[in-house]
């Protein structure tokens, strides 16, 4: 991002998903580390350790915080909002922009209590802190195009990141937001099965996990659909076909699927 274009940023909270995010843009280049402003009330050792790593600006003042910032990061918990939002509405602009990653937060929930603000509700995940996230970026009709280029510009520091509606986010909640925990079940179970046929443990999991990394690229760098991936990879009457049939004997599509769909009505819920 070009100088001029230099939109001064705060986060409000000092948590893993926003050291992260603050990481991945001093990393990228896209922020210097003196136009990042992080507020933390409670925990002032973190935001100390956070300024003292990164080089950032921190305060445990709300107000200084917000007149600085023309991008707002809300990155609190969920249950953090209900007191975190009637403390913003008198401090913030109409050309403020909000950016809010809580998980169960709708815009309509946000704007109830703010009123008319531009906002970009944002759902990013934890391989965020390898800088391989994938998020999903919603905007309200107040947020501008250029709101909406610049807010998917930020998370692209630590991944990709796409624009979805807003009605999609327990779909992606489902899909990305909380499936690297059904990864890591997986690659446990593949590092078990392993272990069990004599490989060592630690052996086990590296083989696992550069293989479902592996298995990921193929998938975004070929451009092919998984299935035919797969038949690639099994051959008539071989072990990977053998394999494949013991996982749709014991329900394993059906699990997955009811995986994702019960992560989404969770959110539904907490919505």
């Amino acid at each position: 991002m070009e100088s001029e274009d230099m939109k001064k940023i705060a986060f409000i909270g000092a948590g893993n998903m926003a050291k992260a995010i603050i990481k991945g843009l001093i990393k990228s280049n896209l922020y210097p580390a003196n136009e990042i402003v992080v507020y933390n009330h409670r925990y002032a050792p973190t935001l100390q350790q956070l300024a003292e790593e990164t080089g950032i600006q921190g305060t445990t003042v709300l107000t200084e915080a917000v007149a600085q910032a023309e991008v707002i990061v809300l990155a609190v918990k969920p249950f953090v909002f209900k007191s975190l939002l009637p403390q913003l509405k008198p401090l913030l602009t109409d050309e403020q922009l909000l950016v809010s990653i809580a998980a169960g937060v709708t815009i309509e929930e946000m704007t109830s209590v703010l009123g008319q603000q531009k906002i970009v509700r944002v759902m990013p995940n934890t391989p965020s802190f390898v800088g391989e996230g994938m998020s999903s970026i919603s905007p309200n009709a107040l947020a501008t195009e250029e709101d909406t280029r610049f807010v998917q510009q930020l998370f692209e520091s630590m991944g990709k990141a796409a624009v979805v509606p807003e009605n999609m986010i327990d779909a992606v909640i489902g899909v990305s937001g909380s499936s690297p925990a059904y990864t890591y079940v997986f690659i446990e179970a593949l590092a078990d099965g392993a272990v069990a046929e004599g490989m060592p443990r630690a052996m086990a999991y590296e083989f696992a996990a550069q293989a479902v990394l592996g298995a990921a690229k193929m998938v975004l760098e070929t451009h092919e659909h998984p299935g035919v991936l797969k038949d690639q990879v099994t051959s008539p009457g071989g072990t990977t076909i053998q394999a494949i049939k013991t996982l749709e004997e014991n329900g394993f599509r059906s699990a997955v699927m009811k995986a994702v769909h019960a992560a989404a009505e969770k959110n539904r819920t907490l919505s």
